[in-house]
C-alpha cells in the first residue's frame, strides 16, 4: 500500500482500548452505535477503505466482495472463525482475510465446562426455583442430577479449544475421547488420554456428553444430522459452543421433546440470533447469547491480534493470522 495511514473502517463496536490504539496508528471509522453493518453499510466501506474490520454478524460472501474497490487489500476479521466471509472470492480478488487465532482458546473452553456442569446438575432449574419462591426445604430425592465423574466426553473437533476442554475434563474425573479430522499426535493424546475414533457414529452411540467445538464449513453443516443424533443414547448430554449450524436443530428439539435426549447446552443457534420458542420452553436446556468468549481480556487480546494483523500487512509483510481457503 502506499498510503501511510491506511483507512480502516470497523463494522462494531470494540472496546475502548483497543479502538484508541487503532485511532493511534491509522485512520479509522468507528461504529460508535455498535449497530450491525447494513448490506448497503458494508459495500459502501468495502468501496473506501484499506481495510475492513468485520466480525461474526457481517456476512461478506462472493456479491458483497464484487463490490470492493480497488485500495481494499486485507479483511482483518474480530474474530477466530471465518466462515461468514467467502475466503475464495476474497483470495480471487486479491485481498487477504486475517482472524485472532488462539486468544479465545481458554475462555470458550471454560464456558464449555461450565455448561457441561450445569446441566447435568440442573442448576439453572435450581436458581429459578428460588427466584420463582418455590423452594420449600431440602429432601433426598429432590433436584436429582447427575454426576460428571466417571461419564464419557465425546469432543468433536481437538484443535486448540477442544484439547482445552480435554485438559478441564479430566480434572472433572471424565474419560476423554474425540473424533477429528486428524489424530492428535501421540503425545498429546497421552497428556490428555484420550481415545481416538474415526468413526464418528460410532463414537456418539457410546458417548455420555457430546461437546462440539469444530468449525462451521461446509463439510460440517448439519454434522450432527437426525441420524447421527439418533445415535446417542436417550441419557446423554448434548453441549454446543462452535456454531449452531453444525447441529440440525429441528432434530434435536424434535428428541429433546421426546425424551431422546437428558438435556442440551446451546450457546449457538441455527438461524441466530433467532432462539426457537420450543428451546425457550424447555427446563433441560440452558441457553446462552453467544458469550463463550465474552470476557474483557478475550476482547482485547482480539483487537491486539487485529492490530498486529493490520500493521504487520500495512507494513508489507503476511498478516500473521493469514486464513487461506480449505483447498489452499
Amino acid at each position: 500500500m502506499t498510503r501511510t495511514r491506511p483507512t480502516v473502517v470497523v463494522t462494531r463496536k470494540l472496546p475502548d482500548v483497543v479502538e484508541t490504539r487503532m485511532m493511534e496508528l491509522f485512520d479509522v471509522r468507528l461504529n460508535d452505535n455498535d449497530h450491525p453493518f447494513s448490506a448497503g453499510e458494508i459495500a459502501d466501506a468495502l468501496q473506501a477503505c484499506d481495510v475492513l474490520v468485520p466480525t461474526l454478524t457481517d456476512h461478506i460472501d462472493a456479491s458483497v466482495l464484487a463490490k470492493a474497490g480497488p485500495r481494499l487489500k486485507l479483511i482483518a476479521n474480530f474474530g477466530n472463525g471465518v466462515d461468514h466471509i467467502d475466503l475464495a472470492a476474497a483470495q480471487a480478488r486479491g485481498i487477504t482475510v486475517s482472524n485472532t487465532p488462539d486468544v479465545l482458546t481458554e475462555d470458550t473452553a471454560d464456558m464449555a465446562m461450565a455448561l457441561m456442569v450445569a446441566v447435568p446438575r440442573r442448576l439453572l432449574e435450581g436458581a429459578a426455583l428460588i427466584r420463582d419462591g418455590k423452594f420449600t426445604g431440602w429432601s433426598p430425592t429432590h433436584m436429582l442430577g447427575q454426576r460428571l465423574s466417571g461419564k464419557r466426553l465425546g469432543i468433536i473437533g481437538m484443535g486448540r479449544i477442544g484439547t482445552a476442554v480435554a485438559r478441564r475434563a479430566r480434572g472433572f474425573g471424565m474419560a476423554i475421547h474425540y473424533h477429528n479430522r486428524r489424530r492428535l499426535r501421540p503425545e498429546l493424546e497421552a497428556e490428555v488420554e484420550a481415545t481416538y475414533w474415526e468413526s464418528l457414529d460410532q463414537m456418539l452411540a457410546r458417548m455420555d456428553v457430546i461437546s462440539i467445538h469444530c468449525p462451521h464449513t461446509p463439510a460440517t453443516f448439519h454434522l450432527l444430522s437426525e441420524r447421527r443424533l439418533k445415535l446417542l443414547k436417550p441419557t446423554a448430554y448434548l453441549v454446543n459452543v462452535a456454531r449452531g449450524e453444525i447441529v440440525d436443530e429441528t432434530a434435536l428439539i424434535s428428541m429433546l421433546e421426546r425424551g431422546q435426549l437428558a438435556g442440551a447446552a446451546l450457546d449457538v443457534f441455527e438461524h441466530e440470533p433467532a432462539v426457537n420458542p420450543k428451546l425457550l420452553a424447555m427446563p433441560n436446556v440452558i441457553l446462552l447469547p453467544h458469550m463463550s468468549s465474552a470476557t474483557i481480556e478475550g476482547r482485547i487480546a482480539m483487537g491486539e491480534r487485529v492490530i498486529i494483523n493490520i500493521k504487520t500487512f500495512c507494513d508489507g509483510h503476511v498478516a500473521p493470522n493469514r486464513v487461506l481457503p480449505p483447498s489452499i
